[in-house]
């Protein structure tokens, strides 16, 4: 793990640094090292059209100086001296805060590496391997329907990456985890019309990921979205695919950030023991769930990550910590501190969030929940999720799917519309699918949701 000839940046380049800072006095001081190998493939017409290779290595130091934050990060180790330095000088220009400080270390170290998250066959992986599957993935979309006549876009990722924590209160924390992911866009013609579908699959284990499977659900989504039609307004049952319910998570998500609590930013705010949802959900965030994308031994600042039921049977339990906002709330810690690499302070963010239902007897297969819905929509993509607003929960999006009549899967429809807001949606609940998926660190079932107006 070298950079430009110089010292490695590791562990010994962490406490190295670490202590410079101590001597230039700083009265605590913490070591955040990130290093990552990455093999990107992209494909077009079974060619590769994109073959990116990299290695990336940085670090950065926070310290606290009479009670001032002081911060500065570098991808040179030739430039420890004046990093440590910078970071105390900046310490200069903020104010004093009395919740400033780094977490003590916890009592119990983790294991330098999680059999959850490391997978050997990727670090392992030829590149001709890499590029056999990402053709793959392109090819099964072929092979799967003749009316699919293009692919947008197709590819195949596999990383890997090493991550250090320490700092002057005994946190001393190392893990290698790995990463891949397949993904495809696929347009279906049929005359004059044109459909696109998308897929995506991503693990920590590379045999986890079947690159075939990616393409022909990406080819299976376009195609049967041939055809569709407008409808007219009313108010149904929608059913909201498991990528569905993940996009509508996922704004969800940021309520839970006591960051967002504390900035009266969050639609959750002041509801702690309060029916948000239907009592028939839980969500949950969970830091050690085995081959998951988000899952990792402990969090950005040296934290454990831990199990957390953040709303049991639809009732709000809390939120998500790092050790600013738990000291402000004068709780502990959840293990949610969250970087976006080294160049960023830690903020609050979750590690694997999902929902799920709060009990077996309102879960059902894909196939049941259609049949339960006299009248409704199939919804299977969502258009403009990203114009919803995460503090009030607003939200207005277009939707592509299935009409549904007489428990039977009708015609697909295009150009439809839902709005409402995001904890009302979730409240109306019926039942929960058995088909929890994540996509990336969210994951969700397909739910049954119960009178909702549906516009042309």
């Amino acid at each position: 793990m070298k950079n430009k000839g110089e010292l490695p940046i590791d562990r010994e380049f962490a406490a190295k640094l670490l202590e410079i800072a101590l001597k230039k006095g700083a009265d605590e001081a913490e070591v955040y090292v990130k290093t990552s190998k990455s093999l990107i493939v992209e494909v077009r017409e079974q060619k590769v059209d994109t073959l990116e290779s990299s290695f990336t290595a940085g670090y950065c130091i926070r310290v606290i100086k009479d009670k001032r934050l002081g911060f500065s990060y570098s991808a040179d180790p030739a430039e420890i001296g004046d990093v440590a330095g910078k970071a105390l000088s900046s310490s200069e220009y903020t104010e004093p805060d009395d919740y400033a400080g780094l977490p003590q270390r916890p009592g119990a170290s983790p294991k330098s590496v999680s059999p959850g998250i490391f997978d050997a066959d990727i670090v392992s992986l030829p590149e001709d391997t890499a590029i056999e599957n990402a053709l793959l993935i392109e090819k099964s979309a072929f092979d799967e329907d003749s009316r699919i006549k293009r692919i947008r876009k197709a590819s195949g990722s596999f990383g890997i990456s090493n991550t250090y924590i320490l700092n002057s209160k005994g946190i001393d924390s190392h893990y290698s985890s790995t990463g891949c992911s397949a993904s495809i866009t696929v347009i279906a013609e049929q005359g004059s019309e044109s459909q696109m579908g998308w897929e995506y699959e991503g693990s920590r284990f590379l045999r986890d990921i079947s690159f075939e499977q990616v393409g022909r659900s990406a080819a299976r989504r376009a195609v049967q979205l041939l055809g569709a039609r407008k409808i007219p307004p009313s108010k149904a049952f929608i059913l909201l695919d498991n990528s569905v319910t993940v996009d509508f998570l996922g704004i969800l998500a940021s309520a839970f950030s006591s960051e967002s609590v504390q900035k009266k930013k969050s639609m959750l705010a002041g509801k702690t023991g309060e029916l948000v949802v239907s009592p028939r959900l839980n969500v949950i965030d969970s830091g050690l769930l085995d081959r998951r994308l988000g899952s990792k031994p402990v969090d950005d600042e040296g934290i454990p990550t831990t199990d957390k039921v953040l709303i049991k049977k639809g009732v709000l339990e809390g939120f998500l910590y790092n050790t600013y906002t738990a000291r402000k709330d004068k709780v502990k810690s959840t293990g949610n501190a969250m970087r976006g690499g080294p160049a960023g302070l830690p903020m609050v963010g979750p590690t694997n969030l999902y929902l799920e239902p709060s009990s077996g007897e309102y879960t059902t297969g894909i196939k049941e929940l259609v049949k339960t819905m006299d009248k409704g929509l199939y919804v299977l993509e969502t258009m403009g999720m990203h114009t919803a607003n995460p503090i009030s929960g607003e939200f207005s999006v277009g939707v592509s799917g299935l009409w549904i009549e007489g428990g039977e899967i009708r015609r697909p429809v295009k150009e439809a519309a839902v709005s409402g807001n995001i904890l009302a949606l979730f409240r109306s609940a019926l039942m929960i699918g058995d088909d929890l998926r994540f996509y990336g660190n969210i994951g969700a079932p397909s739910v049954l949701i119960e009178g909702i107006d549906i516009s042309g």
